[in-house]
């Protein structure tokens, strides 16, 4: 695979949960503890499962595979109203990620391509006050992550092609998500769950979303 690293960027598309704010064990924490209020048995393999699924994915997930005992809507609105009081209390943004994305903005178009709902995605630029003026949600498409289906809308709300378009991911299925829509991916790799290193030797490896920047210099 060639990569285009420091040619030609028209547009820089993040993801939210894990690159800009620490929030994947928030999520495993919340949907644990919802499922366990509601007649489920978590598994091993459920928090990376869900991981880049969109809302009524992981909705559905939590019902077939983890056996709560709702409607699969009724199943992703509650663990949303969760993740609202938690970001309430506290949104975890990462350190330096703000600085990042308003260093970035001042070059480049930016967008956000999030398996987060919508809701979610609003209160962190809510309180984060970034420049960001398209932010795509999952659930607005077919499927989620590790479909392309997320990054290629967001390019085509910024007017862009996605092979002009750098993604930046930090879990293997929106690695993989940004791959397949043959987007530049840069990988700021989660710490509590690291992508798979077959998926990360496709990709620019940055040790922290401060080194963004410069990598698109």
């Amino acid at each position: 695979m060639r990569h285009r690293y420091g040619s030609g960027v028209a547009a820089v598309i993040f993801d939210l949960d894990g690159v800009l704010i620490d929030s994947e064990q928030v999520w495993d924490e919340v949907r644990q503890s919802f499922a366990a209020s509601h007649g489920g048995v978590w598994t091993p393999e459920a928090t990376r499962a869900m991981q880049g699924m969109s809302t009524p994915e992981w909705g559905a997930y939590l019902v077939e595979a983890v056996g709560v005992q709702l409607a699969p809507a009724e199943a992703s609105a509650g663990v949303i109203a969760e993740m609202e009081k938690a970001y309430a209390a506290h949104l975890p943004v990462i350190p330096g990620a703000v600085d990042a994305v308003r260093a970035v903005a001042d070059r480049f178009p930016v967008a956000i391509a999030s398996s987060a709902p919508a809701v979610l995605i609003k209160v962190f630029l809510d309180v984060t006050g970034l420049p960001v003026p398209v932010a795509v949600s999952s659930e607005e498409c077919a499927a989620g992550k590790p479909s392309p289906d997320v990054y290629l809308l967001a390019a085509s709300r910024l007017g862009v092609v996605p092979t002009s378009c750098y993604a930046v991911e930090d879990s293997t299925n929106g690695l993989r998500a940004a791959l397949a829509a043959e987007m530049t991916v840069l990988a700021v790799p989660n710490p509590h769950f690291p992508p798979a290193p077959d998926v990360l030797a496709q990709v620019r490896v940055l040790s922290s979303i401060a080194d963004l920047p410069d990598a698109l210099a």
